[in-house]
Formats: structure tokens, C-alpha cells, sequence
């Protein structure tokens, strides 16, 4: 009889609630098991380093360490673990910073519990996940010509770091306290951003910024 490997799963996420449900739902795999938990990103660094899992099943709003950086993080240090993204957050502000930061999956907590699994499967394989509306979403962007980019007015460094909080998925009063400014003077920049690129949108901003290497994913 030949032996599988049983995948050791650290569920990741601030609600204790999911992860009970996600404990509870792995536990009737007989090849996954879940190995710890962790309630926000500074747990699950530690978690994972002590416990060196195969997956990292992570929510990316989280306290202290949000699931970008933590990720970004984990795979500096453990980068034979992956980390499968299981999250509410649809906006490709979280999207593509997250595929950046070295994420092999991106699902929705709306996923079906088989799909799931077989998502965590694939993880431990090495195999990417996306949920089929992430994945339409992912290729439609990818599709758009980058031409338009190539061109624009240089930005100043204050510029650069609000891009930089607009890729992390930042509002625009999020901006503002991070840097100490006014909501206005935020808004502000971001309009001189998308006018300087040549840009529609704070979506676009977001995947430019990410292709640009300008997201700066371990502060």
C-alpha cells in the first residue's frame, strides 16, 4: 500500500468563527490537516515558522500584518510553503499585489467547500488556484494594451508613495492618515497620478504600480 502524505494546512484569519469552520471542514479530509492557527499576519509568521506547513490558508484583512505582507514575508522565509488566499475581498487592488507578493491562489470565501479542498490539493502540488471570477478578472487586465503606459510625466516621490498605498488598496482617507494629509490633498495626488499615466482608474494605477515593481510589499 503506498502512503500519501498527509498536507499540513495553518489556517490564517481574524474571526475566529472561519476558522472553526475551516478547521471543521479540513477535518473530514483524511489527506489535510489543519496544524495551527493564526488570528492575524505577526501569528502566522510565527506559526508558520515553527510549524513549517505545506499551505497557508490566509484572509488578507487582517490586524497588525495584512495578508499581503504577510505573505510577502512568508515566502522570503519559508518559500517552499504556499499560500492560498481565501478572502471576501474582490477589488483587484488586493488581486494583483497579492499574485505579486508570491500567493499560489486567490479564492473567495463564497467557494464551495469541495472546491476548496481541492484547492488546497492543488496548493500543496505547487498547481495555482483562482476562483473563476478572479481569474476572469485577472486575464481581462492582463489583456489591456500596455502601450498607453509607456508614456507620461515622471511622478514626484510624494506621488509615488500614495501609488504605492493605492496598489495596497488604500481609500483615499486611509491615504491621507498613513501619509498625514488632508483627504483632499490625497485625492489630489491621485488625480495627478492617473493624469500623469494616462490612466482611467485606480484599478489601472493598482496593476500598474504592481507590473512596475513599485509596490513596496515588505513595509
Amino acid at each position: 500500500m503506498v502512503l500519501t502524505k498527509t498536507i499540513r494546512v495553518l489556517v490564517v484569519d481574524d474571526h475566529p468563527v472561519v476558522r472553526e469552520g475551516l478547521r471543521r471542514l479540513i477535518s473530514t479530509e483524511q489527506d489535510i490537516e489543519v496544524v495551527g492557527e493564526a488570528a492575524n499576519g505577526e501569528e502566522a509568521l510565527e506559526q508558520a515558522k515553527a510549524l513549517r506547513p505545506d499551505v497557508v490558508l490566509l484572509d488578507l484583512m487582517m490586524p497588525h500584518k495584512d495578508g499581503i505582507v504577510t505573505t510577502a514575508e512568508l515566502k522570503k522565509v519559508l518559500p517552499d510553503t504556499h499560500v492560498l488566499v481565501l478572502t471576501s475581498y474582490f477589488e483587484d487592488q488586493w488581486l494583483f499585489p497579492a499574485i505579486k507578493a508570491g500567493a499560489i491562489g486567490y479564492l473567495l470565501k463564497d467557494t464551495a467547500p469541495v472546491e476548496l479542498v481541492a484547492a488546497i490539493r492543488r496548493a500543496a502540488a505547487g498547481e495555482a488556484s483562482l476562483h473563476p471570477a478572479i481569474a476572469q478578472k485577472l486575464l481581462h487586465e492582463l489583456s489591456q494594451p500596455a502601450e498607453p503606459w509607456l508614456a507620461g510625466e515622471p511622478l514626484t516621490e510624494r506621488e509615488t508613495e500614495v501609488l504605492n498605498l493605492v496598489a495596497r488598496g488604500m481609500s483615499n482617507q486611509e491615504i491621507a492618515e498613513r501619509l498625514v494629509l488632508s483627504e483632499r490633498t490625497a485625492r489630489s495626488h491621485v488625480s495627478s497620478i492617473l493624469r500623469k499615466l494616462h490612466l482611467a482608474s485606480r484599478t489601472q494605477a493598482a496593476l500598474y504600480a504592481v507590473r512596475k515593481g513599485l509596490v513596496k510589499l515588505e513595509d
